[in-house]
């Protein structure tokens, strides 16, 4: 009796230790990994960012950390099989400013955004840099590459990881801005489109700078300009377009992490406070700042009004640019 007492009170002591650990979850549960659907392909930026940081995110949860990628429908697809998983935060997403550009886009979006979700954080910004293969277009200065466009109106196109996301809108702000014209063409997740953009297939594309820095380094493709409002450490040699005179053509990619909808206070706070730890990693930092992401990260109330105003703003920009809803 007195055995079968003394391991009672051991499990319900372990039972409280993973209470505290990890609120919310029981110890089953706890013992099961963390898994990051991230509703973009292998190699775009939002992929980089969270393979850097899912073993420091890990070790500041306690438990593994498993990245899945399920790109589609412009990343509607891994946003739907995560929001269907059981909101005790085991089944996460990092997310770009997609998200908050998918309701002015897409017709019968199968979710309401936010409000199916629970944001958690966001994490900071990533730059984004219009590149180009060189062999298909003079890519010296802004100045030439516009020229170019001008001088063969619909005679070149561009790239991106989908039709209505951040790398397609800012694509088109650029069209806009430069006053020229050229072809969308929409793929099924960043990686493919950059590999024909290697390939020739198309012209050029706005890309988070993680994600091609390796290709830009090469010389297999050409940066012709930075989109933000100041250069970026990460590559300082590139200049903006505000450089190269187009003062209003600024645009960056935000990133951040949700959740399922109906997450409890506690385990929203304890995920928080876990990617506070894990994006303070020394390890963790250096990768950041040499991928050229600004980390800032926000507590979950100022998430869920940055969703909520980013959604209005970009639904002016979408409606600016002529982007109409499929």
């Amino acid at each position: 009796m007195k055995q079968n007492i003394t391991r009672r009170a051991a499990l319900a002591a372990l039972s409280s230790a993973a209470a505290v650990a990890f609120p919310g979850l029981s110890l089953a549960q706890a013992d099961r990994p963390v898994k990051f659907i991230l509703p973009n392909a292998t190699g775009s930026g939002v992929d980089a960012i969270t393979r850097a940081a899912a073993p420091a995110i890990g070790k500041a949860l306690g438990v593994n950390v498993v990245v899945e990628n399920q790109a589609g429908a412009s990343g509607v697809i891994g946003l739907q099989a995560m929001a269907k998983n059981p909101p005790d935060g085991l089944t996460l997403s990092v997310v770009s400013n997609n998200v908050v550009i998918f309701p002015s886009v897409i017709k019968n979006l199968p979710f309401e955004m936010p409000g199916d979700f629970t944001p958690i954080a966001v994490l900071g910004a990533t730059p984004l840099v219009l590149v180009a293969n060189p062999q298909k277009m003079p890519t010296s200065s802004s100045r030439e590459f516009i020229a170019a466009l001008r001088a063969k109106p619909d005679g070149y196109n561009f790239g991106s990881g989908g039709t209505g996301t951040i790398l397609h809108l800012a694509a088109e702000m650029f069209v806009d801005e430069a006053r020229v014209k050229a072809r969308h063409i929409p793929y099924k997740g960043v990686g493919p489109m950059v590999t024909d953009l290697l390939g020739g297939q198309i012209d050029f594309a706005v890309l988070a700078l993680p994600s091609v820095q390796q290709h830009i380094k090469s010389g297999a493709l050409k940066a012709v300009g930075m989109c933000g409002d100041k250069r970026t450490s990460a590559a300082p040699d590139i200049p903006t377009f505000v450089e190269q005179g187009l003062p209003t053509y600024v645009i960056d990619a935000w990133f951040g992490v949700l959740g399922p909808k109906g997450m409890s206070a506690a385990t929203v706070k304890k995920v928080n406070d876990a990617l506070v730890q894990a994006f303070n990693d020394p390890a963790v930092k250096e990768t950041m700042a040499k991928q050229g992401n600004t980390i800032a990260i926000s507590t979950p109330e100022h998430a869920q009004r940055v969703f909520r105003s980013e959604m209005e703003r970009f639904a002016a920009l979408v409606k600016k640019v002529g982007i109409e809803p499929q």
